[in-house]
């Protein structure tokens, strides 16, 4: 099958005002997240309950759209010349965010993240650009159904973990593997081939969304994309520190904070949490959590102290040998 140029076609806006509004949505997480890690929510909050299917959901919705802007642009033919710049780009972004996570956190950087799963997509699913809309909707439906059956410790090798089939999920802080998350990608392509078959596109293409302030921001963001999730949380990171300067968290949050990190060297992140609670309620309870803090008691220093930790360590089912 040769694939030549596609003819030029008009930008659909309601891509952008989608992607923008994903933007928005994903920014609203960060911010909890961050929030979490300067100890102004409860550890564990952004990576569990509602905020972690809210956060899941946001992945999704990329990656549908990366689908979607992929069968769009190079259905009719690849567009080699922007499509090599827009993979270069997106590549050497993950590449960076792989190399300062794994400086900043190395117990939990980012090797295979959101950036890594749109870089690989995108050249995987030029594979599938001219299957039917029905046939993309099966595939997706089946690599969807993948881990639930075909989970190996053959891929606990750290060199295969980017392909999501290992029974343990590795450490990060953002991992979105090839399973089940290329799934999205070709429910993506398949809504995509839908509407170029139905006319819809042509549609959309010919009413652009209402144009106002809001929505023009949102579209501005959505074009830029890229540029907008590189910077967005260091932003998110500056502000939320320098409120920290003036409203610091409480000091028993900043004790959990600084407990769980090196604590997810040997333990997940959830068992770390509840050991940290634990560990600063109990401290607490028996008047031993400012000196603790403080650095003037340890366990080693104070029995008691190390009692109180043994116990929490049971108590969060973690293996203290």
């Amino acid at each position: 099958m040769t694939l030549t140029a596609a003819p030029s076609r008009r930008r659909i806006e309601w891509i952008d005002l989608a992607r923008g509004l994903a933007l928005v949505a994903m920014a609203t997480y960060h911010f909890s997240w961050d929030l979490e890690f300067f100890g102004y929510l409860e550890p564990g909050t952004a990576g569990t309950g509602p905020l972690k299917w809210y956060a899941r959901s946001i992945a999704a919705s990329f990656l549908i759209l990366v689908g979607v802007s992929l069968v769009l642009a190079h259905g009719n033919g690849i567009r080699w010349r922007g499509y090599g710049k827009r993979l270069a780009m997106v590549a050497g972004a993950a590449a960076a965010i792989t190399l300062v996570t794994w400086y900043a956190t190395p117990g939990a950087f980012i090797f295979f993240g959101i950036l890594h799963q749109i870089a690989v997509a995108s050249v995987l699913g030029l594979v599938f650009l001219r299957v039917p809309a029905i046939t993309l909707a099966c595939l997706a439906a089946a690599w969807f159904s993948v881990p639930f059956w075909a989970k190996s410790e053959l891929f606990s090798d750290p060199h295969l973990l980017w392909v999501g089939l290992s029974p343990f999920p590795p450490r990060s802080n953002d991992f979105v593997p090839l399973f089940p998350w290329f799934a999205a990608v070709l429910a993506g392509m398949a809504f995509a081939r839908f509407m170029i078959d139905t006319g819809v596109t042509q549609r959309l293409a010919d009413r652009p969304p209402h144009r106002n302030q809001f929505t023009r921001a949102l579209r501005f963001i959505g074009r830029h994309s890229l540029i907008t999730y590189l910077l967005h949380q260091p932003l998110l990171v500056a502000c939320i520190y320098l409120y920290s300067l003036v409203m610091p968290a409480s000091s028993v949050d900043a004790f959990v904070r600084s407990c769980v990190t090196p604590c997810m060297e040997q333990a997940s992140e959830q068992a770390c949490s509840a050991f940290c609670g634990c560990a600063a309620n109990r401290l607490t309870e028996e008047g031993l959590f400012d000196g603790v803090f403080g650095g003037e008691i340890t366990p080693q220093s104070n029995p008691r102290v190390a009692e109180l930790l043994q116990q929490c360590t049971i108590e969060a089912g973690i293996d203290g040998n």
